[in-house]
């Protein structure tokens, strides 16, 4: 930190300066945020483990009034779910209307992927956690090395992300008739009900999976049709604080259940249906 204070302070234009101090200040903003999370973390697990707030303050050298204070300031521990930063959302491309390559079409991006995109945006709000979301391109190519990422895309739109989704040996996407869901540890096969019986209804894909450089993690959705990805983000909504105390940020998988107005494709509810399998590593 003194380092970084003595370079700014020693850049000889004042506009350049300036911009750097801003800079600077940004990237400290963000460190706050995130120690207050880590903070407001610490002080939960204290009392989950059994300490009052009167030993707490004893052993901080606060008030009581003050340890309350703590206990709920700064963003909700789950945030570390997403990210410390910026998260990016990349949304599965297609060529509009089906046309070839060739034809110098436009890529489009499902309805149901930018309402996810806009869900998520809402969620990290509330977390105090900016997004931005870009589009894959139909070639599948996506640039899964990257921190505070989530990838919203079947793997029949993405090679790259079907290879690793490989790597997961309990749930997998597998295609017969139709594209569908197989838990392989229970030896349990989930089909869409949009398939089977024309019902509103369909399942997704969530996991935490490793990056392709083995330095970090990305987060995973998708579902059978789109809108089963519309459910796992509908689960994550409501179940978010849960499912962080259970897996944190290490690797897992799970499949989600959800039911939708046909008329709206809103999401009326959405369930576990798997049990959370954490992954080796």
């Amino acid at each position: 930190m003194h380092n970084d204070m003595e370079r700014v302070s020693g850049i000889g234009d004042p506009v350049d300066r300036a911009k750097a101090a801003i800079d600077l200040m940004a990237t400290y903003q963000g460190w706050v945020l995130e120690l207050s999370r880590v903070r407001r973390e610490a002080i939960e697990e204290a009392q989950a483990s059994g300490l009052t707030q009167a030993e707490i303050a004893s052993r901080l050298g606060v008030s009581r009034g003050r340890v309350g204070q703590l206990a709920s300031a700064g963003p909700p521990p789950e945030r570390a779910f997403f990210g410390t930063d910026l998260v990016t959302v990349s949304l599965g491309g297609k060529y509009e209307g089906g046309k070839a390559p060739d034809q110098n079409p436009g890529e489009v991006v499902a309805r149901e992927d930018l309402d996810n995109f806009e869900h998520l945006r809402k969620l990290l709000a509330g977390m105090k956690l900016d997004a931005q979301y870009e589009v894959i391109p139909p070639s599948g190519i996506v640039n899964l090395n990257r921190d505070n990422h989530v990838v919203v895309c079947g793997p029949r739109l993405s090679p790259i992300v079907a290879q690793v989704l490989e790597g997961d040996d309990n749930l997998r996407f597998e295609k017969d008739h139709a594209w569908h869901l197989v838990d392989q540890k229970a030896g349990q096969r989930y089909r869409s009900p949009m398939d089977e019986e024309g019902s509103a209804g369909d399942f997704g894909y969530l996991g935490r999976l490793p990056r392709l450089d083995g330095r970090g993690t990305f987060l995973y959705i998708a579902g059978i049709h789109a809108i089963g990805a519309n459910g796992v983000v509908h689960y994550l909504e409501h179940n978010l604080a849960e499912l962080y105390r259970e897996v944190r940020t290490k690797r897992f998988s799970t499949l989600i259940s959800c039911r939708y107005n046909p008329e709206t494709f809103e999401v009326l509810e959405s369930r576990r249906v798997t049990p959370l399998y954490r992954h080796e590593g």
